[in-house]
């Protein structure tokens, strides 16, 4: 059956259309969030673009203090393509996905220098920019220019599965909540239903227990009809992700400075630092072995216990070397002074090797 048939006009019963009443609700419990416009006032496409890049698998509170320091630091897209990579690896470091800030400065010095500085207004024409994919390219261009395109993130895809009861698992069904977003959305108000959509998944229409008797949308969804609103949307069972493991070695001066590296700029954590690493496989190196393959001859000691972190498609786990040097021995990396550190480009995973060792 098509998607625009019978079927899925039941979305639409109990009176208004759902996007009347969501509007309605947004209107009266609007969140207040730093890069969103005041009601009547334009939206900024520079904040609205660097909130989602952030907000992409991040929630918006760890987002918050990110985005606050990247406007006082860089307050439009000129500034941010001026600045050196090192300087917004360093003030991304912690906020995770780092391919997001160097695609970041790529798309900075792409508006600025190939577009005056202006953002294109489409979603087309967004989406050939670094780091901008369908769902953010139609969210900039419904919020910020009012192209009337259907922008679902986590949550807008939750309540568009539980209105239509769309019991296709995710993510095979996108394309069909997608389409149904399509067909509901206001040509008048496409930003605002974007955000409403956000806003209700937010609040109500949670993961585990939503609020149905709070949603203005109740009397519309068909999940809440059929009882199966906790039950959507159904997702793909989650592969279990391998676990590798290596070795670190966090090398110190007399003052305390930790002698870091510059991880390659493609691939896993790219650009950002590290103490000296082995190479990440099933088992870790036998501590003569690790030894062996340390950055500099010196007195290592393995310090008790290990740091586990996840990423997304595996687990990890770092046995950690510590040696202490009196003059600094040369190599490709630098000396960090522990002034220095804080504001370091370190992902968290070297953040939490540092601590164990200095421990």
């Amino acid at each position: 059956m098509a998607i625009g048939s019978k079927r899925h006009h039941s979305a639409r019963r109990g009176g208004r259309q759902p996007a009347l009443v969501l509007l309605t609700w947004y209107d009266a419990s609007r969140r207040e969030l730093p890069w969103r416009a005041k009601p009547g006032k334009a939206s900024d496409p520079y904040r609205v673009w660097l909130s989602e890049i952030m907000l992409q698998q991040t929630t918006v509170a760890a987002v918050t203090p990110y985005y606050r320091a990247f406007l006082k630091r860089w307050p439009n897209v000129c500034a941010l393509a001026g600045a050196p990579l090192d300087d917004i690896l360093g003030a991304w470091a912690g906020l995770g996905y780092y391919s997001r800030a160097r695609n970041l400065h790529r798309t900075a010095h792409t508006v600025a220098s190939e577009h005056s500085g202006v953002f294109p207004a489409t979603a087309a024409e967004l989406r050939k920019l670094p780091g901008i994919g369908a769902y953010t390219s139609a969210a900039i261009a419904a919020i910020v220019f009012t192209e009337p395109v259907a922008a679902l993130d986590a949550n807008g895809e939750r309540v568009m599965s539980r209105l239509f009861a769309v019991k296709e698992r995710l993510p095979k069904s996108r394309a069909k909540l997608l389409a149904l977003a399509q067909q509901i959305i206001p040509h008048d108000r496409p930003g605002d239903f974007t955000q409403a959509l956000m806003d209700l998944g937010s609040a109500i229409c949670t993961p585990r227990k939503p609020v149905c008797g709070k949603c203005p949308l109740a009397r519309q969804c068909r999940a809440f009809a059929l009882g199966l609103a906790e039950k959507l949307p159904r997702k793909m069972a989650k592969r279990v992700r391998p676990l590798k493991r290596g070795a670190a070695f966090v090398a110190l001066d007399a003052s305390g400075a930790v002698y870091l590296e510059k991880r390659p700029e493609n691939g896993l954590l790219g650009a950002m630092l590290q103490p000296p690493l082995s190479k990440w496989q099933k088992i870790f190196p036998r501590a003569a072995q690790a030894i062996e393959i340390a950055p500099f001859t010196g007195k290592w000691s393995k310090r008790s216990g290990i740091v586990r972190h996840g990423f997304t498609h595996f687990e990890l786990e770092m046995e950690v070397y510590v040696a202490r040097f009196k003059s600094r021995p040369n190599g490709e990396g630098r000396w960090y002074s522990p002034d220095e550190l804080p504001s370091a480009a370190l992902p968290t995973v070297m953040r939490k090797v540092i601590s164990h060792a200095l421990a």
